[in-house]
Parts: C-alpha cells; sequence; structure tokens
C-alpha cells in the first residue's frame, strides 16, 4: 500500500511539473525571443536561449517605438479605471445591499443588464457620445467606456460577498455612534479587500487588453496605449522582429507580475466565495 501510495504521488507530482512547464514555456518563448535577432527567430535558433543577448531590442521598442510613453499611457488609463469602477462598485452595492428603499432590485437588475451587452457592439453609440462631448482624443475617452463596462460585473462580485457580511455589525457599529458613511467605511470596506481584488484584477486585465477602443477613440499618437503602440510598431519593423518581442513582453510582464502579487487576495476570494457558497 505504501509503495502504491508514493508511486501515486511521484505520478502526481511528474504530472504538475509537466503541466508547470508546458504553460511556462510561453513565457519563456516570448522573453529570449525579444533578445534575438532575425536569423535566429527564423530557423537558426527558434526556441534555445539567444546566441547573442540583444538587450538593444529593448532599447529600440522604448525610444524608436515610444513603448515607454505607451506603457505610461496605459498605465495611467488602467489606474484611473479601476479606482472608478472599485469607487462606485462599492458605493452601489453597499447602497443596494445595505440600505433599504424603493426600487433597489429594479435598480440591481438594470445594473446586471451591462453583463449581456457585449463591449464592442457599443462602439457608434459610444463613440457618437464621446464625440460630442469633446472628449475624443483624451485619457477619458477610453476611462469612462472601460469604467461602465467593468460596473457591472464589480457590482456582481461585490454583491456577493457584501451580503454575506452580518448585519449585526452595521447594527453595533450604529450603535457606537457610526453614520452610514463610518459603516461604510470602517466595517463594510475593510471586509471587502478580497473582492477588492478581484474587481481590481478584472479591470485591469479589461483595459490593459483592449485595443478597439483605444485604436478608433484615440488617434493622437502622444495617447495611445500598449495595444495601439504594439500594432503600430509591426507596422513599422516588418524584418526586424527583436524589438516587437520587447514590445510584447513589456505590455505583457506587467499583467503576470501583478496578478502574482495579488494572487493570494484572489484565492480568497474563491475560497470565501466557496464557504458563503
Amino acid at each position: 500500500m505504501k509503495n502504491n501510495s508514493k508511486g501515486a504521488r511521484i505520478a502526481i507530482y511528474t504530472g504538475l511539473v509537466f503541466w508547470m512547464l508546458v504553460n511556462l514555456f510561453p513565457v519563456y518563448w516570448m522573453f529570449t525571443f525579444s533578445l534575438k535577432s532575425n536569423k535566429e527567430i527564423f530557423g537558426e535558433n527558434v526556441i534555445g536561449l539567444p546566441h547573442e543577448w540583444l538587450w538593444s531590442n529593448y532599447t529600440k521598442a522604448l525610444n524608436t517605438g515610444k513603448m515607454g510613453l505607451y506603457f505610461l499611457n496605459s498605465a495611467i488609463v488602467a489606474t484611473a479605471t479601476i479606482l472608478i469602477t472599485l469607487a462606485v462598485a462599492l458605493l452601489a452595492t453597499f447602497a443596494l445591499t445595505r440600505l433599504i428603499w424603493k426600487q433597489r432590485k429594479a435598480l440591481n437588475k438594470f445594473f446586471m443588464l451591462g453583463l449581456t451587452i457585449p463591449i464592442h457592439v457599443s462602439i457608434l453609440p459610444v463613440y457618437v457620445t464621446l464625440r460630442e462631448l469633446h472628449l475624443l482624443n483624451t485619457y477619458w475617452a477610453l476611462i469612462i467606456p472601460y469604467s461602465a463596462f467593468s460596473l457591472a460585473m464589480a457590482i456582481l462580485v461585490c454583491t456577493g460577498f457584501m451580503n454575506e457580511i452580518p448585519r449585526e455589525l452595521d447594527e453595533s457599529a450604529c450603535i457606537d455612534g457610526c453614520s452610514v458613511w463610518g459603516i461604510f467605511f470602517r466595517v463594510i470596506v475593510p471586509l471587502m479587500k478580497p473582492a477588492v481584488a478581484t474587481v481590481g484584477i478584472y479591470t485591469f486585465l479589461q483595459c490593459w487588453n483592449e485595443l478597439m477602443f483605444a485604436n478608433i477613440f484615440i488617434s493622437k499618437s502622444a495617447l495611445r496605449t500598449l495595444p495601439v503602440g504594439v500594432q503600430q510598431l509591426s507596422g513599422q519593423y516588418t524584418t526586424e522582429w527583436g524589438p516587437i518581442g520587447a514590445a510584447l513582453v513589456l505590455a505583457t510582464f506587467p499583467m503576470l507580475f501583478i496578478y502574482i502579487f495579488l494572487s493570494k487576495k484572489i484565492q480568497d476570494s474563491f475560497v470565501a466565495g466557496a464557504i458563503k457558497g
């Protein structure tokens, strides 16, 4: 029995290591791709480590390709979108779940309708609205639509967590002299950290990777985001793929690092949701 158990563990660990290598290979390939010349990329050394580590590819991507500027633009848009989405979602969820007023269920259903609308179906009406408000070619041309389309999912996630917070905590805080705002900031918000992490990562991934809105609503080069910048770079460097790989690394690795940094919060949110369910 012990030998069978040991053999099963070895088989499981071997399978897990293999699966880990399969998932890490694209990351490894992208990183080594960004440091190679065209000769190595297209035949001489497709999978192996670079024979010559061309860090100059990153210099070309940052300077000639303006990836540094595009990275900053994406960071500004993503940060503002996350802050606005979290603030509105937490306040709306608090009003929908903790306060008693008429039509709150109807308003919640209205918010949930946002889950049924694909983001790119609304390109034309959003474009016309932004044009009439003179917001095209500004950061707000992306921040407002990204926040609006992230709101439904954010409220859905926050509602599941906030409904499970005992209302006795609200009553105790009220007895101790807390106002409605005091209950929200001192009781509710600290208990919503797993939901905040989940919504933050979801919103970040949605706006960081989005291309269609960023390509249509922003025509100024100085305001382009990373996906549009990478697209433009591929047009400029059709025979030099190393800088394109460097741009892809700059666009992709921040998402990986942020997920790794907040993975514990994401796991806690999943575990908490499973226990509450």
